[in-house]
C-alpha cells in the first residue's frame, strides 16, 4: 500500500478495487500470491489490486472484520461489493468478480 494514499482513499476511486488481505508468515497467501499477479495481468487498467499486511495494518484488517487470509474484497466507490476467504485461482476470482465490474 503506498504511503502517499490512506486505504480509504485507495478504496473510494473510481476503479475497482481488490484488496487483498494477507501475512507474509500465512501460507495459503503465499500459494494466492502468484494467482493474484495473473490476476493483474488479465485485467489490466479494469482493476486495482491492492494488498494489506495485516500484521503491519491491524487497524484496517480489524475495521474490515477479517477473521481468516487470505481474504479478498472488492470495492466499487468504497462499497464492498464482494468478498471470499481462501485460496481461488485467477480464472475463479475473475469469474466470480466480473458481473460487478460490469454492473
Amino acid at each position: 500500500m503506498s504511503e502517499k494514499m490512506n486505504f480509504q482513499e485507495w478504496i473510494q476511486g473510481d476503479r475497482p478495487v481488490l484488496v487483498d488481505f494477507f501475512a507474509d508468515w500465512c501460507q495459503p497467501c503465499k500459494i494466492q500470491a502468484p494467482m493474484l499477479e495473473e490476476l493483474k495481468h488479465q485485467m489490466g487498467e479494469q482493476l486495482i489490486i491492492l494488498k494489506v499486511d495485516v500484521d503491519r495494518n491491524a487497524a484496517i484488517s480489524q475495521s474490515m472484520e477479517i477473521r481468516n487470509i487470505p481474504t479478498m474484497i472488492l470495492f466499487k466507490k468504497g462499497q464492498a461489493v464482494w468478498r471470499h476467504s481462501g485460496v481461488l485461482r485467477a480464472d475463479q476470482i475473475k469469474a466470480e468478480i466480473q458481473p460487478y465490474l460490469n454492473a
